[in-house]
């Protein structure tokens, strides 16, 4: 039995490895050979494409399956507000870290950029921005990957009108179930060609925006990588700590790399939800939580995109010469921050709503948009990882708040049990 249980380094590790390799391949093309990197980029945007397609689907019936076949509906109000108050617990303390961290290193010291004139857009009212944000004026309009908060709650709606026709004995109940698991199959085949897919987008990645790397940029970069990765490493123990006391550590440890290295890659909070639901599948997190809280997070727990917008903030009062300072501008900022966050969607590049957001509740000329544009696509990469990995561990705090200190053993004891 002890046999059965465990598993080979090759069997816990070997996906990762070969990620991990074809993108450090695939860096390694795009340095090297540039044109090369440019000309394999359809091999990448097909891995994208093909991921991209089952997520809007994954995302609906996860989301409505978990509903609908939830007999407990105070259960499913305590996984909905453990949800919603995490998200704003840890993006207003990384909106705390980044406002101390940019004052004592400033992203545009030294920094002379050329400001090209540029059209931002007839800026939304509040009404107007709450109305895009959460509906959609045709049905159709849900399918579509940049509409995905709208249709998570249209997802959580059924899933209760489900619920209230038979839950997950009912006819509609049975199917969901059958989808899920079909669904979760495909995307099985599809992380396959993970490694050579993942390799071709970054070589392109890396061919595409080495140059601004080292330009004008490099320094709000140097700014801002590091402090994602320490966000990463001090606070994400510490969520996971308050989760599940160091056996929560120990098991975030083990199955974290491989979401943090898919969503670095793709640079997609929901192309990183298949894999963020077998890292909890694998720790442990009920499935009722995870298939709610994974969508959820994709679009709404945004501690990477926090950091970011912060940052871009910061970078642009330096550059326009401003003062950034005081508690007034940096409470205006954590609020536009997590704003910006909350209506970005799960796509790469998804966070040009927000950067337009950012460029008209600060007033900044319309020039401020491609540069703050540019930042966002140089940022991607790292404030989607801390995004999309961010939320298995948001995952593993709803269900301490669910279930109790003790889920991790229960859940532990459960595995064994089935072995």
């Amino acid at each position: 039995m002890a046999n059965l249980q465990k598993k080979s380094f090759w069997q816990q590790y070997g996906n990762l490895i070969l990620i991990l390799s074809g993108i450090l391949i695939g860096a390694l093309i795009g340095v090297v050979a540039p044109n090369f990197g440019t000309t394999i980029k359809p091999i990448g945007d097909i891995f994208l494409n093909l991921l991209f397609t089952i997520v809007v689907p994954l995302v609906f019936v996860s989301i409505a399956s978990a509903v609908g076949g939830m007999a407990n509906m105070k259960r499913l109000g305590k996984i909905l507000g453990g949800t919603i108050g995490t998200f704003i617990f840890t993006g207003a303390i990384a909106g705390v870290c980044v406002l101390v961290w940019v004052n004592l290193f400033s992203p545009s010291a030294g920094t002379t950029i050329e400001l090209v004139a540029s059209e931002v857009g007839e800026a939304q009212t509040a009404g107007e921005l709450l109305v895009s944000s959460l509906t959609v004026s045709d049905f159709s309009d849900l399918w579509d990957k940049s509409n995905m908060l709208p249709l998570i709650i249209f997802a959580i709606l059924f899933g209760f009108c489900v619920s209230a026709c038979g839950g997950e004995q009912s006819p509609m109940g049975k199917l969901l179930a059958n989808l899920n698991d079909i669904i979760m199959k495909f995307v099985g085949i599809i992380m396959l060609v993970a490694p050579i897919g993942l390799g071709a987008y970054f070589a392109n990645l890396v061919a595409t925006y080495g140059p601004e790397i080292i330009g004008d940029y490099g320094r709000s970069m140097l700014v801002y990588y590091p402090l994602c990765a320490l966000y990463g490493v001090i606070f994400f123990p510490l969520y996971a700590f308050l989760a599940g006391g160091r056996r929560g550590v120990a098991a975030m440890v083990k199955n974290i790399l491989r979401p943090a290295v898919t969503a670095f890659a793709t640079q997609s909070s929901a192309a990183t939800i298949p894999v963020n639901k077998e890292a909890c599948d694998s720790i442990g997190v009920p499935k009722d939580v995870s298939d709610l809280v994974l969508p959820m997070g994709c679009t709404m727990h945004m501690d990477g995109s926090v950091l970011s917008s912060i940052t871009k903030i910061a970078f642009l009062y330096g550059v326009f010469g401003m003062d950034f300072s005081g508690a007034g501008t940096y409470g205006m900022a954590i609020v536009v921050a997590i704003l910006s966050a909350f209506v970005l969607s799960g796509a790469p590049g998804g966070g040009l709503v927000g950067e337009m957001l950012i460029v008209s509740m600060f007033n900044f000329p319309a020039e401020a948009f491609p540069i703050i544009a540019t930042l966002g696509f140089l940022f991607d990469p790292a404030a989607t990882c801390l995004n999309a990995s961010g939320d298995t561990i948001a995952s593993m705090l709803v269900t301490r708040l669910v279930e109790g200190k003790e889920w991790l053993a229960k859940a532990a004891a459960a595995k064994k049990s089935r072995v």
